[in-house]
C-alpha cells in the first residue's frame, strides 16, 4: 500500500468513476483498476460497489477513504514543510455555492491567474451542507459559503459582504419605489428549494415562515428571476447576480430598506490543517477585491 495506490481510492471516490479517476491521476484506466483491485484483494474485501453506469464506496472503502484522506493530507503537509513544493503552485480544489459561483468566480479567475500563475482552481459546486462536507472529507481544499459554520474543525476567512435586491415584476405595486421594505414582500416570495442557504436568508429577511402550502422551489437563482419575469412573484437575489442581469427588461431590481439592508457574509473556510495556507491567503485576497 502506498501514497499512489491511496490517491487513486480517492479519485474513484470523488468521480464515482474509474474511467474519469484514471483521467484525473493521468494513468490509464486499466492501471487504476488493477492498483485499486491489488489493495482490495490486499484487505480481504471490496471497498468500491460497481455497475456499469456507477461506483459508490462500501462501509468499508467509506472508513479506508476516511483513513486514506488523512494519511495524503499529512503526506503533503511533509512535502509543503520541506519546502520542496510552493505552495502557489498546483492544484486547489474550491467549493462553490450555486447562487455565489456563476457570479462570483468570472470576475477571480483572471485576476488569480495573473497573481498566482502556477495555482490551478479546480471548482466544485453544490450546496453549503455537501461542500463543507465534502471540505471535511478533505476531498475540497476550501469552501467558499454565505453562513456561519459551528464546530471547531475548520476555519474561516471573512470575505465581503454582499447585500439583496428586491427583484420584481415591472408592473408589480413595489416597482414604483425606489427602496423596498423587506417584509412587504412577504406575501409573493418565491424562494430556492431545501437545502440553499439563501432560501433560510429571504425568508428571515423578509419575516415570512417556511410556507406550508404551495410554493416554488427551485433550484436555481436563474429559475426565480425567470418565474419573476413571468409575474409570479417577487424574490430577492444577492448583488453580484443582480448585477449581472441588470439589463434585463423583464425584471425590476430594488435596494431594501433598513440601515444597511438585508446580505450575507461570504467567506472562505478551510480546515486548520491544510498545508498551504499561502494559497488560500492569495485567494482571498483576490476574491474581496472581486466582490466590492
Amino acid at each position: 500500500m502506498n501514497l499512489r495506490d491511496l490517491r487513486y481510492l480517492l479519485a474513484v471516490a470523488q468521480h464515482r468513476h474509474f474511467g474519469r479517476a484514471a483521467a484525473a491521476c493521468n494513468v490509464s484506466q486499466p492501471t487504476l483498476s488493477s492498483q485499486v483491485a491489488k489493495l482490495e484483494a490486499r484487505l480481504g474485501a471490496p471497498l468500491f460497489e460497481r455497475t456499469n453506469k456507477w461506483v459508490a464506496p462500501t462501509p468499508l472503502g467509506e472508513d479506508v477513504l476516511a483513513h486514506a484522506a488523512r494519511a495524503v493530507a499529512e503526506a503533503d503537509a511533509i512535502v509543503a514543510l520541506a519546502g520542496a513544493r510552493d505552495p502557489l503552485a498546483g492544484p486547489l480544489t474550491l467549493g462553490v455555492i450555486p447562487t455565489l459561483g456563476p457570479y462570483l468566480m468570472p470576475r477571480v479567475f483572471g485576476p488569480l491567474r495573473r497573481r498566482c500563475p502556477a495555482l490551478t482552481l479546480e471548482l466544485w459546486e453544490d450546496t453549503t451542507d455537501a461542500v463543507v462536507e465534502r471540505l471535511r472529507r478533505r476531498q475540497l481544499d476550501a469552501a467558499l459559503i454565505a453562513t456561519p459554520l459551528a464546530g471547531e474543525d475548520l476555519v474561516e476567512r471573512p470575505l465581503f459582504q454582499e447585500a439583496f435586491l428586491a427583484a420584481l415584476p415591472p408592473d408589480h405595486a413595489l416597482a414604483s419605489q425606489s427602496v423596498v421594505d423587506e417584509a412587504a414582500l412577504a406575501s409573493d416570495l418565491l424562494v430556492l428549494a431545501d437545502g440553499h442557504c439563501l432560501r433560510d436568508q429571504a425568508l428571515a429577511a423578509c419575516a415570512r415562515p417556511d410556507p406550508a402550502g404551495w410554493s416554488l422551489r427551485a433550484t436555481s437563482l436563474e429559475t426565480l428571476l425567470n418565474m419573476v419575469a413571468a409575474g409570479y412573484g417577487t424574490t430577492l437575489v444577492p448583488a453580484l447576480a443582480a448585477t449581472i442581469h441588470a439589463g434585463r427588461q423583464d425584471v425590476v431590481f430594488r435596494p431594501l430598506a433598513g440601515p444597511a439592508g438585508a446580505g450575507r457574509l461570504v467567506r472562505l473556510v478551510s480546515r486548520p490543517t491544510f498545508s498551504r495556507p499561502p494559497a488560500l491567503d492569495a485567494l482571498a485576497e483576490v476574491i474581496r477585491t472581486a466582490g466590492r
